[in-house]
């Protein structure tokens, strides 16, 4: 296979970087075998080790590990963010220079597997550590492995207890009427009808990941089995993102109370009462707002409706189809996922760990976020699920956020995306 530029940002529906000029390059995706001595020089690309802290454990703890079980194999690290992976991938597919080892983001194997760019993994390696089944969900395609797990992210409803009991609420929401009735009860304004304090914050999480975990919790799906229908442009799937517009309606929430990443939340603040979360939170408060969990003011569940749902994202680590070194690449992608590899990882970041075997350790015993998800894991449900994701996914939030700011209806933006969506099945 002949890959280019732009025939690359094409056939993986990344339109909005085509933009960028280059030189077209070849990248055959011939697939070397992962037999043999594991040897030689290889590339990781990651976006999991952020910061020095992430970088001191990546190559100052891990990779010594890797190099003395693995003493003729050396790895070059390459590190972006979440935000520019898809980007760096593309680039690197575009100039024939796919890094040997990717980790990757929930719901990217199939756009990548389908165009062959990544190499099957044993199937026995999901048997090598205690996986729930939907763990191991968004690392296959077309029925083969593609990746393994090493950390999850989900999202969770957390809660300010002390302003449950102020306001005589004795237990958090068992679906979204009662949700909706409590976000109002726990709204606060300043009398000239400015809110204060919002009962529900939907939108300090990215507004995709928000609207797809209440479209879970509604018992809803993104697409079919295939990942060639669209499902999500039903009843469902308008009322997830018909709830936000009526607890804005309700004037219980608001668009602009969002906390930027890194910054004290609008739990933290005490500007909501209830927020739609990553399980990171934890480490967060910790660090920001310890007085928070030592007097035991925050709590979290699990969003329901129709069904409990939890949103699972996360990190897989997975071998390109092109590496020269391919027992080296696989030899890597096994050892980061491995237990070992996995704990330090997920503590570094508040993550869940991608393996049950973790869930006796002591981070996890600690941690109230990440051991409600590790209790829930069963009711997680993971984004994705077509090859043409990496172009869908792009157009979610704008989408949505149409009817959140009052352009669309809520049925009017989610028939938009479904048409958008099938436009991007429809060129695979």
């Amino acid at each position: 296979m002949e890959y280019t530029r732009r025939s690359v940002l094409t056939a993986l529906g990344l339109g909005a970087v085509a933009a960028a000029t280059g030189c077209s390059a070849s990248g055959g995706n011939t697939q070397a075998a992962a037999d043999g001595p594991a040897e030689g020089e290889i590339s990781l690309l990651t976006p999991l080790f952020e910061g020095s802290t992430g970088k001191d454990l990546l190559e100052g703890k891990l990779l010594p590990a890797f190099k003395q079980k693995n003493p003729n194999v050396t790895v070059k690290v390459d590190y972006t963010t979440y935000a520019a992976l898809n980007e760096k991938i593309t680039t690197s597919l575009a100039g024939g220079l796919m890094p040997d080892v990717v980790m990757l983001g929930v719901g990217w194997i199939p756009p990548f597997a389908h165009k062959k760019v990544l190499a099957p993994l044993p199937d026995e390696l999901a048997k090598r550590y205690e996986y729930e089944d939907r763990v191991l969900e968004p690392s296959r395609y077309d029925g083969k492995l593609y990746a393994l797990p090493m950390v999850l992210d989900t999202r969770i409803v957390t809660y300010r207890k002390d302003l449950f009991a102020e306001a005589g609420i004795k237990a958090p929401p068992k679906d979204w009427a009662e949700l909706r009735a409590m976000s109002k009860e726990l709204a606060r304004g300043d009398g000239a009808g400015k809110l204060t304090r919002v009962g529900f914050d939907p939108f300090s999480i990215d507004l995709r990941q928000c609207w797809e975990t209440f479209l879970f919790a509604n018992d809803g799906n993104l697409f079919d089995e295939s990942g060639q229908q669209v499902k999500f442009n039903d009843d469902r799937g308008v009322e997830a993102l018909q709830l936000f517009l009526d607890v804005i309606k309700d004037k219980s929430a608001d668009y602009s109370f969002k906390s930027s990443a890194g910054q004290p939340t609008t739990l933290q603040q005490g500007r909501s009462a209830m927020m739609m979360s990553n399980n990171s939170l934890w480490v967060q408060l910790k660090k920001q707002s310890p007085e928070l969990l030592e007097e035991d003011k925050v709590g979290a569940f699990i969003l329901a409706n129709k069904v409990p749902a939890m949103l699972q994202g996360g990190t897989m680590v997975a071998r390109s189809a092109s590496s020269k070194h391919a027992a080296a690449a696989q030899a890597l992608v096994e050892f980061m996922g491995t237990p070992e590899s996995i704990l330090p990882t997920a503590e570094q970041r508040g993550s869940v760990p991608g393996v049950q075997n973790l869930r006796t350790s002591t981070y996890v015993k600690e941690n109230g976020f990440v051991k409600l998800a590790l209790d829930n894991m069963s009711k997680a449900r993971s984004e994705g699920g077509t090859a043409a994701w990496m172009e869908i996914r792009e157009k979610i939030k704008t989408t949505l956020e149409t009817a959140v700011v009052g352009k669309r209806t809520a049925k009017e933006a989610i028939d938009e995306l479904a048409n958008l969506s099938k436009e991007a099945i429809s060129r695979l």
